[in-house]
């Protein structure tokens, strides 16, 4: 059931099904959250199941601000509070140490929790609305509204396709962003990029006043985070990745032949071809993301057998576009 949240009866019946227990779809700037009170562990456990994803596996839980964060973490180092400064609300999830008996269940058991404060005016209104109820729901536990490591969901419309109309979703159109933010591991003594997203390592560094180390320079293993895996937010299709002189070559050689494929590259690609689904990849990087994940689901629709993306410049700009590809293709 899709629901406009400018209707006050839409935010109240969102608060209302949070506080019963179940789940509710709701946007944020990077992509559609599938939402569950994160202190109520039953209702957590409806998430792990509607998505099919594994239970020792991860949520990031969204917070209202950044006073709310020792609801749920034990300690924030300084330069963690650094980039709550800087980047929150927005597209940047903390893994911080967990506070004991706290939001177990969307941890996925772990020592650690991600956090995260969405900027989506939405999510915003949503979580502030949660958090003066009665009972207050702190926060909550949100991964991307999509079966598990399939293509992340940027709008509504999205979120029906994936869970029916039984489930309530609230619209706030496309999202700005367009892909998941990037994650930062606050727990062992510097800060690590564990994710990529639209913040550069660069960006977030400087924010915090030092580098960020990458997962395998620290000796000690990262914590687990969401969005990680090797394969993930993969379509039915298989994707290639191929830089775009490959991709004209392949072309070429299949001719009139070219059939079930889809392209999305920023050069001009010729096909003798009708049945080749072209479309173009923004030479901006920004662009780039927020489109990755629509553009996915469209060939899907079109029922395209292959998958085919001119791989993304050099650059750390286009890291998070990459990230996504790469482990889209693995």
């Amino acid at each position: 059931m899709i629901r406009d949240p400018r209707e006050p009866e839409a935010l109240q019946l969102a608060v209302a099904a949070l506080q019963a227990g179940e789940l509710v779809a709701f946007p944020t700037e990077t992509v559609y959250g599938l939402g569950a009170d994160a202190g109520n562990d039953a209702a957590v456990a409806r998430i792990f199941a509607a998505k099919g994803r594994p239970s020792d596996h991860p949520l990031i839980v969204h917070v209202p601000d950044g006073a709310a964060v020792g609801r749920f973490a034990a300690d924030v180092p300084a330069f963690a509070q650094r980039l709550i400064d800087a980047f929150w609300p927005g597209p940047l999830t903390l893994i911080l140490p967990r506070r004991e008996g706290v939001a177990q269940a969307a941890a996925g058991g772990h020592a650690t929790i991600g956090l995260r404060c969405p900027s989506h005016p939405v999510a915003h209104a949503l979580l502030q609305a949660c958090s003066q109820a009665d009972p207050p729901v702190a926060g909550l536990a949100a991964p991307s509204a999509n079966r598990f490591g399939r293509v992340s969901p940027t709008s509504a419309a999205h979120v029906a396709s994936e869970f029916g109309e039984a489930l309530l979703v609230l619209d706030g159109g496309p999202c700005e962003v367009g892909i998941e933010s990037a994650i930062v591991d606050c727990t062992r003594g510097r800060p690590v990029l564990l994710r990529p997203g639209v913040l550069t390592a660069q960006q977030i560094g400087d924010a915090c006043g030092e580098p960020l180390a990458a997962p395998g320079e620290l000796e000690d293993a990262a914590p687990r985070a969401s969005g990680t895996l090797a394969s993930h937010y993969a379509p039915r299709a298989r994707v290639r990745l191929m830089d775009a002189a490959a991709l004209q070559a392949g072309l070429d050689l299949l001719g009139e032949q070219a059939r079930g494929i889809a392209t999305w590259s920023r050069a001009i690609l010729q096909t003798r071809s009708t049945h080749v689904l072209r479309r173009r990849m923004p030479e901006d990087a920004r662009e780039a993301a927020r489109q990755l994940f629509a553009v996915l689901r469209e060939f899907d629709q079109e029922g395209v057998q292959l998958i085919w993306v001119e791989a993304p410049p050099p650059g750390a700009e286009w890291d998070g576009v990459r990230d996504r590809l790469q482990r889209a293709a693995a």
